[in-house]
């Protein structure tokens, strides 16, 4: 009989042996056959006969069909269950993962560091995205109550009471999510999936993903020089987002571990020293099956589930696509008020840690994040796809949304689009173009030194802003992975530019041709700290390369800042575009209550306009502000310029603050302390009397309607 399996009979054979706490002598008095021909199909010398598979069977207490395939262990002899690590034998005592208070438990920080890992093990050779999906799943009631049985929830309870008696930070987390789960009778599940990736390789000891994820603290395990971990900090994320410091993972493997690589699964869990029954536990615990190879099988080991436990434990995947998947046991958010985003109507009055909340700021922060690693254009595919949803009891309550980059960052996009593409501009002269110019970095040799390894030239990109990118007039740097590493406003501007945005691709994100990449990849990444949120002084830095290392990036800086200048800088005259005529003036009726003097007034100094291709006037005006700016409430009117006559009025079709002010209502209002400010405006060439480029324009200031100045 011959049937397709997933690992040789031998090793399988041999691991159930362990698993039963059964000798090759007993299998052989079970079996009806001598000890030798045993030996010989451990060693694959030979292989049974069907007859002799019926009775393996019958002895190792499973069906033929799980014999045959050896996909999965038998369900004889060592249960699944929790080993948690006795307490350490000097009396130490660990209070919490330090690695985990590294980080805030907000999901935001969650999606950068899962999604930055992520894409650190995309698989390559075919060229496609790692997709990464969150899920949202709030279990109450019954569900809750299965879920517990599950996980043997009766076996945790008694450390977490231990644990919440303690009077350390982590007891109060403890104790804050036990009482959420009592008392409003719910549990949040967060679950991370990734596909294309290539999930948690190697022995459960060895050196390899497993063991850097499962077993160990600060072990990155990261190869190439693109990869954006390298603290081995970012997965400590994971049990920080649990308020119970649980984490059940299935990885499917991109090669195989014992024959197999599917549903590959363990738990951790993460708690400090406790006393539990008399007993001393250190801290880490393991759901797994006991290791026969161990002193009294006392260590748990991950184990080669079936799909009904799979499926019971909520850790089923969509498809045998390598990858893992997390299970965060009893998520939470402690985002700041402050950072929250809008919530879509139907949705006020929820929790700060709801799900529909916490669904609304995972997708902010990986459109705010992992916009350009999205982004795909000339003959690159993206390098990631993102998408979140949210269920509760298995109904959806929010549905998947995936992460959309041209909505999250709209000119960004743009931009890193035309680069791939091959269209980009050496100069900005339309709206929508997107111009670039390459930046030096000087790079240092390792070891010490002042001497320059080599230049490599970092590609800028430049183009005008759109008011979905949120604050104009901002620099992202990224490298390789495309993850979004500082974002910063560009000091030192003129006082009226245009909205931009711009880009600094860097190391090997500056594409194939740029020069020494693969060593600016190596040095900036050097260059992060363990937040991946800026490059500059850190001891990586100042160990592989020298004390003043940080210089050459503060070099890149003050470059990157001085071409973005001449790259927006306006000229202060000119002709203007479509040969319209441009007549400034100032109106500003008196108060009311007391008289204007010249001191007092604010004045327009300065008009720059322009005609768009549709025919409408853009113009953009610079004022003076006197002392006490701030009071006033002025209002930008556009009219036709004339010979003689009352000039027609044009309406505005958008009006917006640039510097120093913002408009509310049609309304300039200016920035406390301000002495200038400069304004943009559009007209709506409908309530054009003549073509604009036929025309001059006049723009006046007056107050507001109903406001004293």
């Amino acid at each position: 009989m011959t049937v397709e399996a997933g690992e040789d009979f031998g090793p399988w054979l041999a691991r159930q042996l362990k698993l039963a706490d059964m000798t090759q002598t007993e299998l052989a008095l079970a079996v009806d056959v001598t000890r030798a021909a045993v030996s010989a199909w451990i060693t694959g010398r030979a292989t049974p006969r069907p007859e002799a598979i019926e009775r393996i069977a019958r002895a190792l207490n499973t069906d033929l069909a799980t014999v045959h395939t050896r996909t999965t262990d038998t369900q004889a002899g060592l249960p699944v269950g929790w080993y948690h690590r006795p307490g350490h034998a000097d009396g130490g005592r660990e209070l919490g993962n330090a690695a985990a208070f590294a980080f805030d438990a907000d999901v935001s920080v969650l999606a950068r560091e899962t999604c930055q890992n992520s894409l650190d093990e995309r698989l390559t050779a075919n060229g496609q995205p790692v997709r990464v999906r969150y899920t949202l799943h709030e279990l109450t009631g019954e569900d809750l109550a299965r879920f517990r049985e599950v996980i043997q929830w009766d076996d945790l309870y008694p450390h977490y009471e231990a644990v919440r008696e303690q009077k350390q930070k982590v007891g109060r987390v403890v104790d804050a999510g036990l009482r959420d789960m009592y008392e409003r009778d719910r549990l949040v599940l967060l679950r991370v999936d990734d596909y294309n990736a290539a999930g948690l390789t190697g022995d459960d000891y060895d050196d390899g993903r497993f063991a850097a994820v499962v077993r160990r603290q600060l072990d990155s395990h990261k190869s190439g020089s693109t990869a954006g971990g390298s603290y081995g900090l970012g997965k400590a994320t994971l049990w920080a987002t649990s308020r119970l410091g649980l984490v059940l993972i299935n990885s499917t493997l991109s090669e195989p571990h014992e024959g197999r690589t599917e549903r590959r699964l363990v738990g951790r869990l993460d708690l400090p020293w406790r006393r539990v029954n008399g007993e001393a536990c250190a801290g880490p615990a393991w759901l797994g099956r006991p290791d026969p190879d161990s002193p009294g099988a006392g260590v748990a080991r991950s184990w080669w589930a079936d799909e009904e436990t799979v499926e019971s434990l909520h850790l089923t995947r969509e498809s045998a696509e390598p990858g893992t998947s997390f299970l965060i046991v009893g998520a939470h958010d402690v985002a700041s008020l402050a950072e929250e985003t809008a919530v879509p109507d139907g949705d006020e009055g929820e929790d700060d840690d709801s799900i529909q909340r916490m669904h609304h700021r995972l997708v902010r922060a990986l459109g705010k994040n992992f916009w350009a690693a999205m982004t795909g254009g000339g003959d690159r595919l993206p390098l990631l796809e993102a998408s979140v949803r949210t269920l509760r009891n298995g109904v959806v309550v929010v549905p998947e949304e995936r992460v959309d980059p041209t909505v999250a960052q709209p000119s960004r996009t743009r931009a890193l689009k035309a680069f791939l593409d091959g269209t980009t501009v050496e100069r900005l002269t339309e709206t929508g173009q997107v111009a670039a110019v390459e930046v030096p970095l000087s790079l240092p040799v390792q070891g010490g030194g002042r001497t320059s390894f080599g230049e490599h030239r970092a590609v800028l990109l430049v183009t005008h802003a759109e008011d979905a990118d949120g604050k104009p007039n901002r620099v992202v740097t990224m490298r390789g992975n495309r993850m979004t590493v500082r974002d910063t406003a560009v000091p030192g501007l003129p006082l009226v530019v245009n909205p931009f945005q711009a880009v600094l691709l860097a190391g090997t994100a500056a594409g194939p041709q740029a020069p020494f990449a693969a060593e600016a990849e190596e040095f900036l990444r050097a260059a992060e700290p363990p937040e991946h949120n800026k490059w500059g002084q850190t001891e990586e830095l100042t160990l592989t390369y020298s004390t003043s290392a940080y210089r050459r990036i503060n070099g890149l800086t003050r470059e990157t800042n001085a071409a973005i200048k001449t790259l927006v800088a306006r000229p202060k005259k000119g002709t203007k575009q479509g040969g319209g005529r441009l007549a400034p003036k100032l109106t500003i009726g008196s108060g009311k209550r007391r008289r204007l003097s010249a001191v007092s007034m604010p004045v327009l100094e300065e008009l720059d306009a322009q005609v768009l291709e549709g025919g409408a006037w853009q113009v953009i005006g610079e004022i003076r502000i006197p002392p006490g700016g701030h009071e006033w409430r002025l209002v930008p009117v556009a009219k036709f310029d004339v010979r003689s006559g009352p000039r027609p009025t044009i309406e505005w079709a958008e009006v917006a603050g640039v510097n120093n002010c913002q408009v509310v209502d049609g309304v300039l209002r200016f920035s406390d302390g301000a002495r200038s400010a400069a304004f943009r405006g559009v007209t709506d060439p409908t309530t054009h009397a003549v073509r604009a480029s036929l025309s001059g324009l006049v723009v006046e200031l007056r107050t507001g309607a109903g406001e004293l100045s």
